[in-house]
C-alpha cells in the first residue's frame, strides 16, 4: 500500500477524518496524529476486515521546544475532551527524549525515528493548505509487507516483543510477520 493508498483509506473513514479534524483545531506546531491511528487502518485492509479495529488510545503528537510542561499536553486533551470524549493522547516530542535519554530530538518526524516498531511510526495530518499528508522516518514498505518489524535504530527486543503480545497484534492480524 502506497501512500496514495493510505490516504484513500483514511478519507473513506469519516471517523477518522473527524478525529484529524479535531486534532488539527488545536493549532499545533508539527503535529500529526501517528501510531496505531493509520498503522491499523493499513493492517485492517489487509486483514480484508468490513470494520476497522477500536483504538486503545489516539496519539496526537508535536513539537514545541518553547512549552514542554506535561501539564500543557494535559490541558490539549481536556479541550479534546471537550470536543468529543475518545481516548486522546497528546504529549510533546520535544520532551520525549528525556523519558528514553535520547539527545534532543529536532522534530516530531525525528522523534518518531526512535520508536519501537517501524510501522507504529507513521502519522497522518493536514499541511497547512488543508491536504492530508502521511509522514514517516521509514519507508513504507514494511506496512506494505504486512510485517512487524523492530526499529534497529532504539532496538529493544524486549520491549519489541512485549509490546506484540501485549497488544495481541497476532491474534488480532494473523497474517502479520515479526521481523526482528
Amino acid at each position: 500500500m502506497d501512500v496514495n493508498q493510505i490516504k484513500q483509506c483514511l478519507q473513506a473513514d469519516p471517523f477518522r477524518m473527524e478525529v484529524l479534524k479535531y486534532a488539527a483545531s488545536l493549532n499545533l506546531n508539527d503535529w500529526c496524529i501517528g501510531a496505531g491511528f493509520v498503522r491499523n487502518l493499513v493492517w485492517d485492509h489487509y486483514h480484508g476486515f468490513t470494520q476497522t479495529t477500536s483504538l486503545n488510545d489516539i496519539d496526537v503528537i508535536y513539537f514545541d521546544s518553547t512549552n514542554i510542561a506535561p501539564e500543557y499536553d494535559k490541558l490539549l486533551e481536556e479541550k479534546l475532551n471537550d470536543m468529543t470524549s475518545l481516548p486522546w493522547s497528546v504529549k510533546n516530542q520535544a520532551r520525549m527524549h528525556l523519558k528514553h535519554q535520547h539527545t534532543p530530538y529536532q522534530s516530531t518526524l525525528d522523534a518518531m525515528s526512535y520508536w519501537v516498531e517501524c510501522e507504529t511510526a507513521i502519522g497522518a495530518r493536514f499541511s497547512s493548505k488543508g491536504e492530508l499528508e502521511i509522514i514517516s522516518p521509514f519507508e513504507l514498505a514494511s506496512l506494505s509487507d504486512h510485517t512487524i518489524t523492530m526499529n534497529q535504530r532504539f532496538a529493544q527486543p524486549k520491549v519489541f516483543r512485549q509490546r506484540i503480545e501485549q497488544k495481541q497484534w497476532l491474534s488480532i492480524w494473523p497474517k502479520l510477520v515479526i521481523n526482528e
